[in-house]
């Protein structure tokens, strides 16, 4: 058995909010690289060319990359051989987020009652998803969710007859009534399979893979590529002004269902994508 305290959690996701917000991942950097020396309509590469200023802009002079600093998602991996020590988890992933906005002066944009809307004046609390899984180690991802691309997200309950060509066509459908709004080039995440509430965690969980990495399973990875194309193809572009680059990537996961259902999840996100992961 291992003993963490909570404090060092507290510690880690108060300096990944910070760094979420402020600097893109690796593998973000890379794929907006490409997509920008690939785009050849003249307005679509001007406008990547000044979302990678805007990044360089962002790390150089600690501004956040957008001023829509999301709502904190954080996905605790916890090894089943960890003891935590010295208080609540989940108080202690609810302070880092608190203390990662208030002193990182990140906008904050969660309302403690979705009808009576009082802004809780700190961004908490975080949208907190556990898992427990082998070993004596803890993974933290967190991942700051605007809401100009998590408001295009859609859930499709389908029938088992719709099968490969409804899942399809329903990505297609979300991304197309997106359009601009969802801050183009953007990422699709995907879940397929589960039920109603699991393919949508999927979907979410999706946005957090290396954009450079595609399924292992071969099925799927055929379908991520052959949605990234027709995506591309829609002519929606950067900006929604035009072009071949609509989306960076298109990330799907997939589940077990049953035999009466084919739920499909697709949640957008625009082009930062942003998340800080950690292993303690």
């Amino acid at each position: 058995m291992r003993t963490i305290d909570v404090k060092t959690v507290t510690d880690n996701i108060k300096d990944m909010c910070i760094e979420a917000n402020h600097f893109l991942s690796q593998d973000m950097k890379e794929v907006l690289k490409i997509a920008t020396a690939e785009e050849k309509a003249p307005l679509g590469k001007q406008i990547l060319e000044q979302l990678q200023e805007n990044m360089k802009i962002a790390g150089e002079d600690m501004i956040p990359i957008c001023q829509d600093t999301g709502m904190a998602v954080v996905f605790m991996e916890i090894g089943q051989e960890v003891h935590f020590d010295g208080g609540s988890l989940e108080d202690a992933i609810n302070e880092g987020v608190r203390r990662g906005y208030v002193d990182g002066y990140l906008r904050k944009s969660v309302v403690k009652d979705p009808i009576y809307r009082d802004n809780t004046k700190d961004n908490t609390p975080a949208i907190i998803h556990y898992s427990i899984v082998p070993g004596d180690k803890v993974k933290i991802t967190v991942a700051p969710k605007g809401f100009g691309s998590e408001n295009m997200s859609r859930v499709f309950m389908l029938k088992p007859a719709d099968g490969l060509e409804g899942v399809k066509k329903a990505i297609l459908t979300a991304v197309e009534d997106a359009g601009p709004n969802a801050c183009p080039p953007m990422v699709v995440g995907v879940g397929i399979g589960g039920t109603f509430e699991k393919c949508a965690l999927m979907a979410k969980q999706a946005l957090t893979r290396p954009v450079n990495e595609h399924s292992s399973i071969p099925y799927v990875k055929e379908l991520e590529e052959e949605m990234l194309q027709k995506i591309n193809g829609s002519g929606i572009g950067p900006g929604g002004l035009g072009g071949s680059t609509t989306a960076l990537a298109v990330n799907i996961n997939t589940y077990a269902t049953h035999i009466a259902g084919l739920p499909v999840a697709v949640n957008i996100c625009c082009h930062v994508n942003r998340h800080a992961v950690r292993t303690l």
